[in-house]
């Protein structure tokens, strides 16, 4: 994938020291379907065990084959909604136990379409686990991906403005479908 980026002008940036093995990376801007080829591209670069979580349903046969060798984790939605004893965040952090050198990709966004309010597991889970959050993106403006900022979280509203701050000169693949989170953005955009 990233053979192609590359052949198109994208170019590629890493700010992450090579001995941070394990943290949460969050992906934005996600506004297309597209993404999923930078995003992948990042993951095979960084030359780390990176991976995602998606629904358990786009982990059976024949999405299996796919989505299984790229890294994908399937997580049933509403076993935390029906009283699952774990938490969903407490489930994701206990993944930084399980695997050794171990990446975490997100879209924090939740959704393709513009979304004013994001979602915040990833903080609790980096914070859960132990582990920074390395903020990642592609920016299709200026055809660049890679992974920039490393936040140890420590002040949940400091950190989120410094994440917003972050992001806020990247272009998504469709414009219009890119929001910062309203509530830690303001005066920004």
């Amino acid at each position: 994938m990233w053979n192609c980026l590359q052949w198109c002008g994208w170019s590629y940036v890493n700010r992450v020291p090579d001995d941070l093995r394990s943290f949460v990376m969050i992906g934005a801007p996600h506004t297309s379907n597209m993404d999923f080829l930078p995003a992948m591209s990042v993951a095979h670069l960084m030359k780390r065990n990176a991976r995602f979580v998606i629904k358990k349903e786009w982990l059976t046969f024949p999405l299996n084959y796919f989505f299984g060798p790229l890294g994908a984790i399937g997580v049933d939605r509403k076993a935390a909604k029906e009283g699952h004893p774990m938490s969903y965040t407490d489930s994701m952090a206990n993944l930084f136990r399980e695997y050794k050198d171990f990446v975490l990709m997100i879209a924090p966004e939740g959704t393709r379409s513009p979304n004013p309010h994001w979602k915040t597991g990833f903080y609790y889970i980096a914070q859960k686990a132990e582990v920074p959050i390395v903020l990642a993106y592609a920016d299709f403006q200026n055809k660049e991906v890679g992974m920039g900022k490393v936040i140890y979280p420590k002040n949940f509203e400091e950190d989120m403005k410094e994440i917003m701050a972050f992001y806020q000169d990247k272009h998504g693949r469709i414009e219009k479908n890119f929001k910062l989170d309203e509530k830690f953005s303001k005066g920004m955009q």
